[in-house]
């Protein structure tokens, strides 16, 4: 492992790679360099165990592994590093380029789609019977204060507002928050807001919210475990955090096409998301669309706690459930 990050590049492709997940792509842009070589570095990485590869559709992302004896040695080698070097610091500056090209690429689809949002969610089953599973899983228990991250058009606060004592909703697309207010306008809904935020730095209280919605919003975002976490921290004790998102396909031209940075979630690296922000997983709720087209997708409803509680209450059993 020294051996690898001995040489200046690797050594560099080590600090960007503890910041992100990244594609070849990415890094060529960062480091100037050409694909071949950015390959053959990436190559010796992982093969010595330092770093970790991973395939969605077409394209493939590489990031720090998370073997215990690596998680050790990098840790070490990027405490002793001074990220005032110029070097490093030009590099941080390239990364940040590229995540702000990321996000105008989502931003730039979501400005041109949002008229016909509702429309493009016909891959998977419909809402209705989305949404009838989302609520069967969150049940009757009152919501004093949602937060739902990546409003869109506002629909969930259309579905749960009437149920909660106050709701935000949060989107970073204008245009979508237009349509969202005037859809919460026309239902006549005066106890939700919507305002432009970061799902990585959301704009509300920290510990407020008794429940936090991340619904279709993931796929699109370069580091979902880190959405997760800052979700989290703006729950109450013992609040919920529903995700709702694509379980794991295959539709390369939604990344092509869609701007989806993510070809789904599995059960287990999502959960395990959940697990690292501090939640206990109460729920995983799969539903499949009816038929057999090549083009459909399932989607996947998972539930967490917070495991503070004000009050002692009955433990929710984990379940499993496929429609």
């Amino acid at each position: 492992m020294l051996k690898a990050i001995a040489e200046p590049t690797r050594l560099r492709l080590l600090v960007l790679l503890s910041r992100h997940d990244l594609t070849v792509t990415d890094l060529m842009s960062i480091l100037g360099q050409s694909q071949p070589r950015i390959s053959r570095h990436l190559k010796l990485l992982t093969e010595c165990g330092i770093l970790s590869r991973y395939q969605e559709g077409a394209w493939a992302y590489f990031r720090l592994s998370d073997q215990p004896s690596a998680m050790g040695f990098t840790d070490a080698v990027l405490s002793r590093l001074d990220r005032a070097d110029p070097v490093l610091r030009r590099d941080a500056e390239r990364l940040e380029g590229v995540r702000r090209q990321r996000s105008a690429n989502a931003a730039s689809y979501f400005a041109k789609n949002a008229g016909s949002w509702d429309r493009i969610r016909s891959l998977h089953a419909p809402d209705t019977v989305v949404e009838a599973a989302l609520l069967s899983e969150l049940g009757d228990r009152p919501i004093r204060a949602l937060l739902d991250i990546g409003t869109g058009t506002g629909r969930m606060l259309e579905l749960l507002a009437p149920r909660c004592g106050r709701a935000v909703g949060i989107d970073a697309s204008r245009e979508m928050l237009a349509i969202a207010r005037a859809k919460l306008d026309a239902a006549d809904i005066s106890n939700a807001v919507v305002r432009q935020g970061d799902a990585f730095h959301l704009p509300v209280e920290r510990g407020g919210f008794d429940l936090v919605l991340i619904h279709q919003v993931l796929h699109y975002l370069d580091d979902p475990a880190a959405a997760i976490a800052e979700a989290a921290a703006a729950l109450a004790p013992g609040g919920r955090l529903a995700v709702i998102d694509f379980a794991p396909h295959a539709l390369e031209f939604l990344r092509v096409e869609h701007a989806h940075l993510r070809l789904g979630f599995g059960d287990e690296a999502l959960a395990g998301h959940l697990r690292d922000a501090g939640l206990d997983v109460t729920a995983i709720r799969s539903l499949r669309p009816e038929g057999r087209r090549a083009d459909q997708l399932t989607v996947t409803i998972w539930l967490a706690r917070d495991g503070r509680r004000l009050l002692a209450s009955a433990a929710e059993p984990m379940s499993a459930i496929s429609a």
